[in-house]
């Protein structure tokens, strides 16, 4: 990855690039250990840290992103573990300079992060009040594939409906839920008018 490759060669905007990208990526597999914001940005801090430190490691061989979410993935089992191995290098090992340089861009990733939070609990709780108005089958497709990412297959097996059938079905309600937000948003007052 050039981003990479850069970032390792000392170019700071690559490295920014790097956590303006990644960041959502990375915010999210904290957010799977910590429930706590401060917790997950501590972690998400610890994560850039040591990516940052390890570049020199990523040889480019399986995506960045992997690469970087098996970074995530085992330092927040080892912040969770309380494990009390000295990592190679700590903040306080860091130049002024760079441990500025983190510090700023992980600020600026949790501004937008929280920016994003808040437009996604507006859009969690409209979603939610158009969901309560579904039909209970429409409701469980759009709950297991879009809420939580299963599978045409793993839909199928737990509910027993046909792999054709729950793409059917995952198909009309996704168009039922865009047309009753839809409806809901052309309405322009009502509760609707108070969510925005």
């Amino acid at each position: 990855m050039e981003l990479a490759r850069l970032a390792r060669g000392g170019d700071e905007s690559a490295f920014a690039e790097i956590v303006r990208r990644y960041s959502p990526r990375v915010f999210r597999v904290a957010g799977r250990f910590f429930r706590r914001r401060e917790q997950a940005e501590e972690a998400a801090q610890e994560v850039f840290l040591k990516a940052f430190t390890q570049l020199g490691s990523y040889e480019g061989r399986g995506s960045f992103e992997g690469w970087l979410t098996r970074i995530a993935t085992n330092t927040c089992l080892n912040l969770i573990r309380g494990a009390k191995r000295r990592p190679e290098l700590t903040a306080s090992d860091l130049s002024e300079d760079e441990g500025a340089l983190i510090e700023n861009l992980l600020a600026d990733a949790a501004i937008a992060r929280q920016r994003s939070v808040e437009r996604g609990l507006v859009a969690a709780d409209l979603a939610g009040r158009v969901l309560e108005t579904m039909s209970p089958d429409d409701r469980l497709v759009l709950m297991m594939m879009d809420g939580e990412d299963a599978s045409v297959k793993e839909v199928s097996e737990a509910t027993g409906w046909s792999e054709s059938n729950v793409k059917v079905k995952a198909f009309r309600a996704r168009r039922r839920m865009r047309a009753a937000v839809e409806k809901l948003l052309s309405r322009g007052g009502g509760w609707a008018g108070k969510i925005f």
